[in-house]
């Protein structure tokens, strides 16, 4: 079997989205989602004008091979753009073989260990009544975990929160990437942050009990010290995980912040090697690795990934919003039950258009996704409905503070 073709698709149903299609000389097809949230046309670049050229001709069985081929005869190593990119290429060979095989790709990564996969959803609000409201929603829809995102007073947007307005009104449960020529500026103020939050868990567990799981965002704002006062302040409320609560590139700072609290805490969603999880693994300085397998290399490099946290009692978290695609998703839904240290998985339903554009036999049922029995991942993709929908310039939005000074979002 030789690959003979492999294009390139950017579409933009409810957002803009990377698809690589590999076809091979026997006909079978595979699919890879390389879609890096607000820079997408960099990856699209990246695989149109120097990936595609290196696939033609090459044996689409040769995963392995394939991957190191790719990472290391760039020179230029590791990036987003790099591991978006040959994600999308192992995800779509990973495609190939499991429909070669006539099998769901799970079976190839050595079958089933768990029978469905636990989800958790997105419930926020700008005040209490709204975020109560929002989380009897989502029990209602099924989820049995959920993270909590609240506005905070004196502050204008907040990162999470879906009731808020947005400047393209276009925007849907909570998707933060906006259609607009140029980022959106918000504001933040991380002390009345810290003195709210604990205020909102509090009230959460009064209302619906010590049982629900419940998770909470970070989102990268905090000093180690700030992170360490809040996972503190938030023990008694017994998170299921506090994420990216420090920047955590730079990985020794995650000492102080374990020094000081036992709220699980879970990293690496911007991240995209296991270089980036070397002391955080080897210390044990996380309890999730939160990686996409869209932006860490494909199931390849992740099953690696999530084989080392494993020696550690580290746990998976894969980052599934609606910035990863509904290929993307069912990559992560295939890894998420063939792993033995699964923990549990992101899950954002995405909106009807980009439904019709990826059509999916992955299923969520009483709170638990299950990425199908159809040969390969299970998403096809609908060409002619993905060209009715042209790439749009969409950005991030990006913080700062009371005296202008740029804060990360």
């Amino acid at each position: 079997m030789k690959i003979v073709a492999a294009d390139v698709i950017v579409s933009s149903p409810d957002r803009n989205f990377v698809t690589l299609k590999i076809t091979t000389d026997e006909g079978i097809t595979g699919l890879g989602d390389g879609t890096l949230n607000g820079r997408e046309l960099s990856v699209a670049s990246y695989l149109a004008d120097h990936v595609v050229p290196l696939l033609v001709g090459r044996d689409p069985h040769r995963i392995e091979d394939t991957w190191q081929f790719l990472y290391r005869s760039a020179y230029w190593r590791r990036g987003p753009v790099t591991m978006a990119a040959i994600a999308a290429v192992d995800v779509a060979l990973w495609d190939i073989k499991a429909k070669a095989a006539g099998m769901p790709l799970y079976q190839l990564l050595g079958g089933a260990s768990r029978t469905g996969i636990m989800a958790y959803g997105h419930a926020s609000g700008r005040d209490i009544p709204e975020l109560f409201d929002s989380i009897r929603r989502h029990l209602d829809e099924g989820f049995k975990s959920i993270r909590v995102q609240t506005s905070v007073p004196g502050i204008d947007s907040v990162y999470g929160v879906a009731a808020q307005p947005s400047a393209d009104g276009k925007r849907y449960d909570y998707e933060p990437a906006q259609r607009t020529p140029l980022p959106v500026e918000e504001d933040w103020d991380t002390r009345a942050y810290l003195r709210h939050l604990p205020t909102v868990f509090e009230a959460v567990r009064n209302e619906f009990g010590p049982e629900l799981p419940l998770l909470h965002d970070g989102h990268h704002r905090m000093t180690p010290i700030q992170a360490a006062k809040l996972g503190k302040a938030l023990e008694p409320y017994d998170l299921f995980w506090l994420e990216d609560c420090t920047p955590a590139e730079n990985q020794e700072a995650l000492r102080l912040v374990r020094q000081h609290t036992t709220t699980p805490l879970a990293i690496g969603e911007v991240f995209n090697t296991v270089w980036d999880y070397q002391t955080l693994i080897r210390e044990q300085l996380i309890d999730y690795v939160r990686s996409a397998v869209t932006h860490t290399g494909g199931i390849t490099a992740m099953r690696k990934l999530l084989d080392f946290a494993a020696q550690y009692q580290i746990k998976s978290g894969i980052h599934g919003p609606t910035d990863i695609s509904p290929v993307g998703m069912a990559a992560a839904l295939h890894l998420d039950l063939a792993i033995h240290n699964f923990g549990i998985q992101e899950y954002m339903r995405h909106g009807p258009l980009t439904d019709e554009v990826f059509r999916q036999s992955f299923t969520f049922t009483d709170g638990y996704l299950h990425p199908g029995e159809q040969p390969g991942l299970g998403v096809e993709l609908d060409e002619e409905a993905a060209a009715r929908f042209p790439y749009q310039p969409a950005y991030l939005p990006f913080n700062r503070l009371q005296d202008g000074t740029v804060h990360d979002w």
